[in-house]
């Protein structure tokens, strides 16, 4: 394989890990930092597929975005092997890897590897189990270095696709929209119609990867577009939100109370349903309490509000 392949695969798998969900790997990592200027160099959107990528990044004639590749070349592909060739440098270990004896799993060229073939029935054999060990380190490690960030597992890959918000919209906020008559956009005022309006997460889905009910309102279809994974301002939107949120809870507690969508603000208000006045339980200041760090949390990590 070509390095320069194999490094544009090092960079398409973290692309959306690091551009979508904006996970840092540590500050002295280079891979995010090459993903951060190629993606610039290159004017490669956030959403690229990564096939397109892995066959755009090699064919590139940018120096800059060559010289990012290229640095990979000097750290890993001949520490890798480092298992086999304990203190050896790295001009021992390309030589040493290109004979027979030491069985390295790969032999180190200038310009590519070439994989031993008595390793390939094992990588064929193992790829899941590898792939599983894989990711699970790189989980364990991006947490740490993101401590304070939900879900990580889930923002290792990009999904092949994202859940449809079709049940919110007809099992949850159509319910709302058709018993209170008249709703209005909590970040445009233009009044919402059941057929006309968006799901919008109030928290973007890319920091919280999930589409509980409880971060979810209904908006205008044009500025939920507009919004994007940006962050909403607090002191500007939360009380809307929040007022929009209890009303569509006392709603649906009339109406649907055993609607499984009410269960999901059970991992905010543990106590609800017990209470009999919303007022006793759905508190303002117990919701902004859950809100308030996960958009901190989120600006801290690179995304930007809303203008």
């Amino acid at each position: 394989m070509l390095k320069k392949e194999l490094f544009a695969r090092m960079i398409s798998n973290a692309w959306y890990t690091v551009n979508y969900f904006h996970l840092s790997f540590g500050k002295q990592d280079m891979l995010q930092r090459a993903i951060e200027h190629i993606k610039v160099l290159e004017h490669i959107h956030i959403d690229e597929d990564r096939d397109k990528i892995i066959d755009r990044l090699p064919k590139s004639i940018n120096a800059d975005t060559l010289r990012e590749l290229n640095y990979f070349d000097r750290q890993v592909p001949h520490w890798f092997l480092s298992p086999w060739f304990s203190g050896k440098n790295r001009a021992e270990i390309y030589y040493l890897s290109t004979l027979t004896g030491p069985n390295a799993l790969y032999a180190l060229y200038p310009d590519h590897i070439k994989i031993n073939p008595k390793w390939k029935d094992y990588l064929l054999e193992n790829a899941h189990v590898l792939k599983s060990f894989c990711y699970w380190n790189l989980a364990l490690f991006l947490q740490s270095k993101n401590p304070n960030v939900p879900d990580i597992p889930n923002k290792l890959i990009r999904p092949a696709f994202r859940n449809s918000l079709t049940k919110q919209r007809s099992q949850f906020w159509d319910i709302v929209l058709r018993e209170q008559g008249r709703v209005q956009c909590i970040y445009t005022n233009k009044e919402l119609s059941i057929g006309n309006y968006a799901v919008e997460h109030f928290v973007p889905y890319s920091f919280v990867s999930h589409d509980l009910i409880w971060n979810l309102i209904p908006a205008d279809k044009s500025f939920n577009s507009a919004k994007s994974d940006k962050l909403p301002p607090m002191e500007k939107y939360f009380d809307g939100f929040f007022s929009m949120q209890k009303t569509a809870m006392d709603i649906m507690r009339r109406l649907k109370p055993d609607s499984k969508f009410l269960d999901e603000y059970l991992t905010i208000f543990p106590d609800l349903t017990a209470v009999t006045d919303l007022n006793d339980g759905f508190t303002r200041a117990r919701f902004r309490e859950t809100l308030q760090p996960l958009i901190t949390i989120a600006s801290n990590n690179g995304f930007e509000y809303m203008s």
